[in-house]
């Protein structure tokens, strides 16, 4: 932040107060119009809102300049406030902030987002701003960016316990980090302190906070608190006594208009009490008028990174996937020493083999502990600043665990790359609790994932390499245990120095034509081991490895059908796994023949993961009778 540009004189003050008053004009018209929306959060908050925009530094011109604060609202509802005060500061047109809010096709839409000129971050998710938050400055400290980063949260969602996790990453990492809580004392349901009573300014002391309070609506106190927070050394909190529908006498302390708009009758007597102009005719108009145009929307490309991948390391003896994972990165970092690539942990360094990595590269690797949502935004967030974000955890932390955080993530078009080991039933001993079957059928839903499920371990150095230099959001599955290096019938390596991972293309790992068995990740050495055993009775039997079953390879399916029966097998869920993607593709395509899915049918047991496959009937020898039988049938 620019100090001289933030110490506004008391004319300045008294010149955006008189903005804040057209502003409560403007957040109850477009709420109104609208007939939906949070008009009196945002008339309690916009106060401190217009204050900062007119003090941080920062382009309407250039709003992604690279030196610029970072601004997070975190109570994404208060949407109206945030289009009202990025119109006053010349970002946005209000005209179209007003009549076009939350109409389908618009930017404006309900809960803050990123399309928006001036807003860094979709939300709405309440709890999950601070993260995002830590995430910006940390990756600005990083890259050695003089800025401050600001946080604007309501205090009902401080009952959200994901905010305890960020309150301990931003003091543990001394971010140049200032929150500001907008304690109107009203949420949804009423009373704060009545639905569920909390201790504010207490938790984030007792986490090494500042806290500074506020009236959230005096704008010297506004100003100063700012500048106080942005000179500490510390992550400083301001929390502002506001009023819920403040400038409106029938709206002030109402629960109500937390996320109710006013009638037209109601908001003409409003404006006069604003002493505004009712104007709301001509947005009428205006919004009748509007004609949704998608190319006004973000560009959701990025470019790919300039990173020396180095050459890929070739096994030929057993070995994990989350070690070539480990080796890989570390490898690559090794080569990059100002490579923007970042690593985290939620205190799984040792299993999730990153410990190479934060020898060569330390300032880089970011231990978040036992904090994985916290962790899954922060480092989210990182990626949206140009470099390349790494987060391994086990998978029913990094996955089932962050869902939620993740799709938020997907939406705000991040960079973020998930490794998750310990998937399927090879976890074994750990049982159901950790066994997480339902990695794919979970992250499928996300729309711009990419998901890549590696067979071996050459598969998996070459995957990392991969997508080390690609834009977008990955999932990396694997499991534990040691792996078989998958050769060709004349001994060589599958996945060996002549071979280029291609997204998308299905492996032919074994020729047959009595059947056809798909496999992915980790199961693909035991498909082969069921392919030759029932070679010894005859039953040749083709056998593909899908690494991208969300993008599947249609001429590997053509090719499949031809032999008239299809199998998948998988330590999946075996109703969303890719037996279903792969059936969904075949009649899409209009493949005929008989088609088959073996998976897990439940929650499966607590043992040797040999023994779990066997109770399971997924192990090999259970495999070849139940593929034998069905197609003796046939």
């Amino acid at each position: 932040m620019n100090l001289d540009k933030a110490q506004l004189s008391i004319k300045q003050l008294k010149e955006i107060q008189i903005k804040a008053n057209e502003a409560r004009g403007s957040i109850i018209k477009m709420t109104t119009l609208a007939k939906s929306g949070h008009p009196g959060g945002s008339m309690s908050t916009i106060d401190f809102m217009l204050t900062l925009y007119n003090m941080i530094n920062v382009d309407p011109k250039n709003p992604k300049m690279e030196t610029r604060d970072r601004v997070i609202i975190s109570h994404g509802h208060t949407s109206p406030a945030a289009y009202s005060t990025l119109a006053t500061c010349g970002f946005v047109d209000l005209d179209d902030a007003i009549s076009q809010f939350r109409f389908a096709g618009s930017i404006f839409e309900g809960h803050v987002e990123p399309d928006v000129p001036g807003i860094e971050w979709a939300s709405g998710n309440l709890g999950q701003g601070l993260s995002a938050g830590c995430g910006f400055a940390l990756a600005c400290k990083l890259k050695n960016i003089d800025n401050h980063t600001f946080v604007l949260m309501g205090d009902g969602e401080q009952q959200k316990g994901q905010l305890c996790e960020a309150r301990r990453f931003a003091v543990k990492y001394n971010l140049n980090i200032t929150g500001f809580i907008d304690l109107n004392q009203l949420q949804i349901s009423g009373d704060i302190n009545k639905v569920m009573p909390q201790n504010i300014m207490e938790n984030y002391l007792s986490d090494g906070w500042d806290v500074i309070e506020i009236d959230g609506h005096d704008l010297v106190e506004i100003r100063n608190s700012i500048i106080d927070a942005v000179q500490n050394e510390k992550p400083t909190v301001i929390i502002g006594h506001s009023v819920m529908g403040k400038g409106v006498s029938f709206m002030e302390n109402k629960k109500k208009y937390h996320g109710s708009p006013l009638s037209e009758e109601q908001l003409a007597d409003a404006l006069k009490e604003l002493g505004l102009e009712n104007d709301f005719e001509k947005y009428k108009k205006l919004r009748n008028e509007f004609n949704p145009d998608n190319s006004v929307h973000s560009d959701k490309l990025n470019s790919d990174f300039d990173i020396n991948l180095g050459n890929p390391i070739i096994y030929d003896k057993k070995t994990d996937n989350r070690s070539a994972w480990g080796n890989a990165i570390a490898d690559i970092a090794s080569k990059n020493s100002n490579a923007p690539i970042v690593v985290l942990d939620c205190d799984l360094q040792g299993s999730v083999k990153t410990k190479e990595f934060e020898a060569v590269l330390p300032q880089n690797f970011i231990q978040g502990g036992i904090m994985e949502h916290n962790t899954a935004v922060l480092g989210a967030a990182m990626s949206k600043e140009r470099l390349q974000v790494f987060f391994p955890d086990f998978g029913v932390f990094g996955v089932d665990e962050t869902y939620n955080q993740h799709r938020l993530s997907d939406i705000n078009n991040s960079n973020l790359k998930i490794i998750t080991t310990h998937v399927g039933l090879d976890v074994g001993e750990d049982g159901k609790t950790h066994q997480c079957i339902d990695y794919f059928g979970v992250m499928k839903n996300l729309y711009h994932f990419k998901i890549i499920i590696p067979a071996d371990p050459n598969q998996t150095d070459r995957v990392i390499r991969y997508i080390s230099v690609k834009y977008g959001n990955f999932l990396i599955p694997m499991g534990r245990s040691k792996l078989e290096i998958i050769k060709k019938q004349n001994g060589d390596i599958f996945f060996g120095k002549d071979y280029k991972f291609e997204y998308g293309k299905a492996d032919l790992l074994c020729n047959g034509n009595s059947a056809a068995l798909f496999v992915m990740g980790t199961l693909a050495v035991r498909a082969l081991s069921i392919a030759e055993k029932l070679k010894e009775q005859g039953i040749s039997l083709q056998v593909w490895n899908v690494s991208c079953p969300n993008d599947l390879d249609e001429e590997a399916l053509k090719q499949a059908a031809k032999t008239g029966t299809v199998f998948t097998y998988e330590d999946h869920n075996v109703n969303t796994g890719i037996g279903n993607s792969i059936a969904d593709k075949m009649m899409q395509i209009s493949l005929p023949c008989k088609f088959v899915k073996f998976g897990v049918e439940d929650y499966a047991f607590s043992g040797n993961s040999d023994d779990v496959f066997k109770l399971c009937k997924l192990d090999v020898n259970s495999m070849v009778k139940r593929i034998k039988d069905i197609l003796i049938e046939t």
